[in-house]
């Protein structure tokens, strides 16, 4: 705690102001002023980079604050209107007015222009938070797990579970696109995802009726890096890093675009092996077990992503995307419990049960995609996904008993314990919007179908040969059908926008788990089913006062809903160890989120929100008692959880220096009654904070530092944590014409990632820590070679509309 408290004192400290500012006023050909118009402020230098980015009002007027004197020029750019460029303008006094823009639906060629753009680490958006990667420190030896472990409000638990603001419920996007994986998949697919192949990570708290109603806590969706220039093109990087152990990573990129098509292709390989270390305590009526594990495990394989975009005219757009990935995982755990039996405190045996797995994790996905976009306004997306998970896992597992001495072996339980588990997700979804009623009308629905296999094996091993035992194996399918439409209406008067929208979502499911014969095969006798039909409604409200365009309101309302996951619902007994069982629970029903939140943007800069979220039936990870001395982790529903959460957020720059600085906090009660002696009601404030600074020195030189840390919170609804934090820093160094760039950063430099919760249920205290492979060494080049010459203005124009459109269409359409 005295390593942590200094982080978060230094984090808070980091504040400033700088006044200078750019205004004008944009309008159409016929001078009819423009709202919605996206102003990017680029500095001419040495090269040129993006300084801000604004809105125009609906008066067509906008201000680009603070700035500092310099030259300049804007971009400014609008679906169904050309991009335009204007020309140099220069900065010397407080104020600078520009002329008067008109943007025309016909483009015009200009003057040729190539633009080198940096982004900031963080940007606050009305609608999400964005943390960029591509050309930032944490784009170097990072996967997307750790990327988002310091992301602003993001919390890791013992597990991996993610958290955002005190909730769990987060929904994981891939470009834009659900991921079907939970649990331990979902984290071990975030493991395998290098941050060289991340362009961004959003986080969407509060999303409209267009977007899925699952996420209690809201959306992270993952943009990986997509090549959009003219020309053949391409880069090559290559990773190293060294902690406990060394890591590796490569990959190559290539693109090729035309003005009738855009191929793209990209793979990546990694091999890491990595190091845990996990302490487990636990006192029941008359036993107290205390369980060490050292954990080494290597993770080798591969990433790629390849896709064609066919510009079949101006209004049609038809693409084909592939990527997936596999994975193999080999894990060592040294694991070592010590037993007392109470009331006694001598130490009466010694649990042995070191273990070996080797793991095999498979993803692939297609999707086909449309687009029909006209100049009046109307559009339509239509997208249709197939992708598959599958996972084999292969694990020894001895249980050896022996004398507090470890010399003499009192008896020995030996298993081998085979998985074999396959998910097939078919998603169709279309979104159509057109102007109507002085507003836009959105309206469209989804289709989606998951199919889960899941197949779990014991054999007993014995010393003359290898037997199935019946009682502890099993199988589960589930079958998950959701049927969704939404309509959404969106309208922006003088000085105030708003926007609302109501989902409707029907849900089947179906489960069933059964047992296996003497050889292994599915026609044992059926254990249990379960079949669910539900609808909902999920309403949602936005209203924006943006008529001082440096004091902008925002008021949110949304409700949301979590549906179990597979895994959470098979009621099967699992046996981790001899004292130590898993089940899931087949009753768990759905929690259900509402949430309302105020937002302030002051200047431009200062972003402050005040959340309030009920949840009900929240999810929460118990660990319970059995056969007196024996625990079992299992899924229940709580009764309810209240949250409020605040958070702020304010960037700074001068001269060269920069930083962004991001305080979260949050109130949590969870409550629940679940029988005599099985109450719960926990209670926490937590905070976290998060800074990213930046420093440009002579000579293509950079330093960047990165630091964040967290108070005690909630894990899982039951687990009380300590606070930890971090440190990391490094330097990027441009090269040989910009075409090359080396990093080296050192990451959590005074080891501060430790963790530890404690729970206490059941007349059973459970207390858990442990720490991972978090100080490394890293250092990474990568390479961009091709067409990097100047091209004309009317491709670049052509280009920038196409991609402005998709990207809005991207973003309004994540999650149907």
């Amino acid at each position: 705690m005295r390593k942590i408290l200094p982080l978060c004192v230094f984090i808070l400290l980091m504040q400033g102001v700088w006044a200078q500012k750019i205004s004008g006023v944009v309008t159409d050909e016929n001078g009819k002023p423009q709202s919605g118009v996206t102003i990017s402020l680029f500095q001419i230098s040495d090269s040129l980079k993006t300084i801000k980015l604004t809105v125009s009002t609906a008066s067509g007027k906008y201000e680009v604050y603070p700035v500092q004197p310099g030259k300049y020029f804007l971009q400014l750019s609008k679906i169904g209107f050309a991009t335009r460029l204007t020309p140099t303008i220069t900065l010397t006094g407080p104020v600078l007015e520009v002329p008067t823009f008109k943007l025309a639906r016909v483009i015009q060629q200009i003057d040729q222009v190539e633009i080198y753009a940096t982004r900031p680490p963080i940007e606050m958006k009305p609608d999400k938070m964005v943390l960029n990667v591509e050309g930032t420190i944490n784009e170097v030896g990072n996967d997307a797990l750790e990327l988002l472990r310091k992301s602003p409000g993001v919390l890791l638990d013992k597990d991996d579970n993610l958290t955002l603001s005190g909730k769990n419920g987060v929904l994981v996007y891939i470009d834009g696109r659900q991921s079907p994986l939970t649990g331990s998949d979902l984290t071990e697919y975030l493991r395998s995802l290098q941050s060289a192949q991340i362009d961004a990570i959003e986080i969407i708290s509060n999303p409209s009726a267009k977007y899925d109603a699952a996420g209690n806590a809201g959306i992270i969706n993952i943009r990986l890096k997509k090549n959009k220039s003219f020309g053949t093109n391409g880069s090559v990087q290559a990773g190293w890093g060294l902690g406990v152990y060394p890591k590796y990573n490569s990959g190559i990129s290539l693109n090729n675009r035309n003005k009738l098509a855009n191929l793209y292709g990209s793979v990546n390989y990694f091999n890491n092996k990595n190091w845990l270390q996990l302490q487990f305590d636990r006192q029941v009526s008359d036993t107290m077990f205390n369980q060490s594990s050292d954990i080494a495990n290597r993770n080798e394989g591969f990433n790629f992503k390849t896709g064609v975009d066919f510009y079949l005219s101006p209004q049609h757009t038809f693409g084909v995307m592939v990527n997936g990935n596999t994975t193999d995982v080999r894990m060592q755990n040294d694991n070592l419990t010590d037993i007392i039996f109470k009331p006694g405190t001598q130490l009466t045996k010694i649990l042995k049960a070191s273990n070996n797995s080797d793991n095999q994790r498979d993803n692939y996905n297609v999707n086909l995609n449309y687009r029909f976009a006209d100049t009046t306004g109307k559009e339509l997306n239509v997208d249709l996904d197939y992708g598959f998970h599958k996972y084999i896992s292969d694990q020894y597992q001895p249980n050896i008993y022996t004398t507090p001495d470890g010399m003499t072996e009192l008896n020995r339980v030996i298993y081998e314990m085979d998985v074999n588990n396959r998910i097939d997700l078919l998603a169709v979804k279309a979104d159509y919007e057109q102007n109507m009623w002085r507003g836009k009308v959105t309206t469209g629905g989804k289709l989606a179908f998951i199919d889960s296999d899941n197949n779990f094996k014991r054999y007993d091993v014995l010393p003359s040969n290898t037997q199935l035992d019946t009682t502890r194996s099993n199988g589960f399918i589930y079958n998950e059908r959701i049927f969704a439409y939404y309509l959404q209406y969106q309208r922006s008067l003088k000085g105030i926008s708003i926007q609302g929208g109501l989902r409707m979502e029907h849900t089947e499911t179906k489960g069933r788990s059964f047992a296996f014969d003497q050889q292994g095969n599915s026609n044992g006798p059926q254990q249990l089913s379960f079949e669910r039909n539900y609808t909902d409604f999920f309403p949602s409200l936005g209203i924006t006062l943006n008529k001082n365009p440096k004091r902008v309101y925002t008021l949110q309302y949304s409700r949301r809903i979590d549906r179990p996951a597979y895994q959470d619902l098979n009621p099967f007994e699992f046996k981790i160890d001899e004292y130590t069982f898993q089940k899931g629970n087949s009753n768990l029903r759905p929690q259900y989120t509402n949430s309302i939140s105020l937002q302030h943007t002051y200047n431009y800069r200062l972003n402050v929100s005040l959340n309030y979220s009920y949840v009900s039936n929240m999810f929460s990870q118990l660990v319970d008692t059995a056969e007196i001395s024996k625990s079992f982790i299992t899924k229940e529903n709580l009764a309810n959880q209240h949250i409020v959460q605040f958070n702020i957020a304010y960037p700074f720059q001068y001269k060269n220096y920069s930083v962004y600085g991001n305080v979260n906090a949050f109130y949590s009660i969870n409550q629940a009654d679940f029988g005599p002696g099985r109450e719960i009601e926990i209670d926490v404030f937590s905070f976290s904070a998060f800074a990213q600074q930046s420093l440009k020195l002579k000579r293509n030189w950079t330093l960047e530092m990165t630091t964040w840390c967290t108070s005690p919170s909630i894990w899982q609804g039951t687990f009380k944590s300590r606070a930890m934090g971090m440190i990391e820093a490094g330097f990027s160094k441009s090269l040989f014409k910009k075409q090359g760039n080396l990093r080296v950063v050192v990451s959590d430099i005074f080891r501060t990632m430790n963790w530890r919760g404690v729970s206490n249920f059941a007349g059973q205290e459970f207390i858990a820590s442990g720490q991972f492979d978090s100080r490394q060494l890293k250092v990474n080049f990568s390479w961009k070679f091709g067409n990097t010459g100047v091209r004309s203005e009317r491709q670049r124009n052509v280009g920038l509309e196409e991609e402005n459109k998709r990207s809005q269409s991207t973003d309004g359409g994540i999650g149907q």
